[in-house]
């Protein structure tokens, strides 16, 4: 063999080679360049848009409707949370005795308050003519318009 042909042969093992590795690029780039066209038909064909311009012009006014939408419902969501701070959510009981000899512990005082402890105590005194019930409003736990006794105060504190 002579040197010569020990280049040439040299020469063509690097030629394939270099060939060998630009076929495997080849490959590769194939295969990218498939999954990114089956990606844009996929786009093209859930959107019924012909154009990645109109593709994502239709998903930015998407995001702007859900964005008016997230904020109307944010506003409605306060608006209830507000609301709902009126309502009765504290509920205090008190069993008690009005007479100190006779009978047991068959009255009772109920307090309903809201959030910001507004509303009424209802006082059930259990005599042997029969039942009375007493009201009065109760604002920032306190009698709005008379004083309270020691039960109502009870009930105020255990209804949280």
């Amino acid at each position: 063999m002579t040197v010569k042909s020990r280049v040439y042969r040299m020469y063509l093992m690097v030629i394939y080679v270099v060939c060998g590795i630009v076929f495997l690029w080849l490959i590769v780039i194939t295969f990218i360049l498939w999954k990114v066209r089956a990606h844009y038909n996929n786009l093209v064909s859930a959107t019924k848009k012909d154009k990645i311009d109109d593709i994502l012009d239709s998903l930015i006014a998407g995001d702007k409707r859900n964005e008016i939408e997230i904020t109307k419902i944010q506003e409605a969501l306060q608006g209830q949370i507000n609301e709902s701070k009126l309502h009765l959510k504290k509920i205090g009981l008190v069993r008690f005795n009005p007479f100190e000899r006779v009978g047991g512990e068959q009255s009772f005082v109920v307090s309903l308050l809201n959030e910001e402890n507004d509303g009424i105590i209802l006082n059930f005194i259990y005599t042997k003519e029969g039942l009375r019930v007493y009201t009065k409003r109760i604002r920032k736990s306190k009698g709005e318009e008379y004083e309270l006794s020691e039960e109502e105060k009870k009930s105020i504190e255990r209804s949280g």
